[in-house]
């Protein structure tokens, strides 16, 4: 029996659309983890206007349970980001710490430049139904230079990495060609705009918005959070 094959998918439609929603988000550069981090601008806490249920939602990746919640990390990543890539490995050793006691929440936020984030985020999501969105988000992540900054549709690529994690392959074609997975992206873009989200990564803690310097200021802020 032939397998079921990629499905038809207006990519460009939605880097239109997320060129519209992100407001043309500025790119951050670098593949250095000290990148992610700046400390140019002060501390800042999340509008009022925008709500507690616009950092995390119903449907948002929890990416831990702790049996008692004394923290909340929410990150606003983009999968062809480098310097999404670059922190990943790092906030993985946070959720081996902090797992137990914070709860590490991951929404998207793909940026209108990186022209397979969209793509990348579908296939995050059509991955995330058949339980395995954290996985899906190791690959994308550790395979970015394969397909980061490539003009022409990753989405074969994507798939196949499906077909590695043993997805059921055509219940991921179905997603990822559902409208709904689409609309389930752009309302993220709409919550991190509301957030004042700019770029990626950018990381919330209990709903402040944080500004670091340093991998150890990362830890200290965690660390903090649970006094």
């Amino acid at each position: 029996m032939a397998s079921p094959s990629v499905p038809a998918r207006d990519t460009p439609r939605l880097v239109r659309k997320i060129i519209w929603i992100a407001l043309a988000a500025i790119v951050l550069g670098g593949v250095a983890w000290y990148a992610i981090f700046t400390a140019t601008k002060p501390q800042q806490v999340a509008s009022p206007a925008a709500g507690a249920e616009q950092l995390v939602r119903a449907d948002s990746h929890r990416l831990t349970a702790p049996a008692e919640e004394k923290a909340q990390l929410v990150e606003f990543l983009d999968f062809e980001c480098p310097s999404c890539a670059a922190v990943h490995p790092f906030v993985e050793e946070l959720k081996a710490e902090f797992g137990d006691r914070i709860t590490f929440v991951n929404r998207y936020f793909p940026l209108s430049a990186h022209p397979n984030s969209g793509q990348a985020a579908l296939a995050a999501e059509a991955a995330a139904q058949q339980g395995q969105y954290q996985q899906m988000a190791a690959k994308l992540f550790e395979n970015q230079s394969q397909w980061a900054g490539s003009q022409q549709s990753q989405a074969p690529l994507f798939r196949t990495y499906a077909g590695q994690l043993g997805l059921d392959l055509a219940q991921f074609d179905a997603v990822v060609a559902d409208q709904k997975t689409e609309d389930r992206i752009l309302a993220d873009i709409a919550d991190g705009n509301a957030l004042g989200v700019n770029g990626t990564p950018t990381f919330f803690l209990n709903g402040e918005k944080l500004t670091l310097s340093t991998k150890a200021d990362f830890r200290q802020k965690l660390a903090d959070a649970l006094k």
